[in-house]
C-alpha cells in the first residue's frame, strides 16, 4: 500500500470536520490550523473530496464544508480513493508485468495484501473513527488544543 501524506491528510481533515461539523460549517483556514496542514494543500485535497461528494461547500461569510453525507456512510477508503490514492502493494500496480513484463513470483501476495488492506479500509467509517479514537467522549479536539494553548492552560505548564 502506497498510503501517502495526501492519503493521511484527507483522512485527518474528514475526521476534523467530523468532530467539528455539528455546529455549522467548518473552514479550511480551521482544519488548516487545527491539524498543522497547509491551507493551499487543503484546497487541493477538499477539491477532490467534493468532486466525489464527500463534502459540500457553503460560500460566503460563515460559509465552510460540511460532510457530504452521514458520517456512517463515508469509509476510509472512500477517502483515500478520493484523493486518488489506491492501496496497492505490487511494484507494477496491478499490471501483472514486475519483472521483465511478466508477473513476478510474488504477484498474488501482494495483490492479496493490498486487497485486505482495502478491505478493511472499506469497513472503517468516520463514525467509527470517532468511536474508536474515544473523540466523542471528552470533548472535541478543537476545544483541548486551545486549551493547551491558553494561559494557565494544561499545555502551558512546564513538565
Amino acid at each position: 500500500m502506497r498510503l501517502s501524506t495526501k492519503g493521511r491528510y484527507a483522512v485527518t481533515a474528514m475526521l476534523d470536520l467530523t468532530l467539528q461539523g455539528g455546529d455549522g460549517p467548518v473552514t479550511l483556514a480551521e482544519i488548516s490550523e487545527t491539524q498543522g496542514i497547509s491551507l493551499s494543500y487543503l484546497e487541493q485535497l477538499f477539491a477532490c473530496l467534493r468532486a466525489k461528494q464527500l463534502v459540500r461547500g457553503v460560500r460566503g461569510p460563515g460559509g465552510g464544508y460540511y460532510l457530504g453525507r452521514p458520517a456512517e456512510e463515508i469509509s476510509i477508503a472512500d477517502i483515500i480513493c478520493a484523493v486518488d490514492e489506491w492501496v496497492e502493494f505490487t511494484r507494477c500496480g496491478g499490471n501483472r508485468d514486475c519483472r521483465d513484463g511478466k508477473r513476478c513470483l510474488t504477484h498474488n501476495l501482494w495483490d492479496d495484501l493490498s486487497n485486505e488492506i482495502f478491505n478493511f479500509l472499506s469497513n472503517i467509517n468516520l463514525a467509527q473513527l470517532v468511536e474508536r479514537g474515544g473523540l466523542k467522549e471528552g470533548g472535541c479536539i478543537r476545544e483541548k488544543q486551545k486549551e493547551a494553548t491558553l494561559p494557565g492552560g494544561s499545555g502551558s505548564q512546564a513538565a
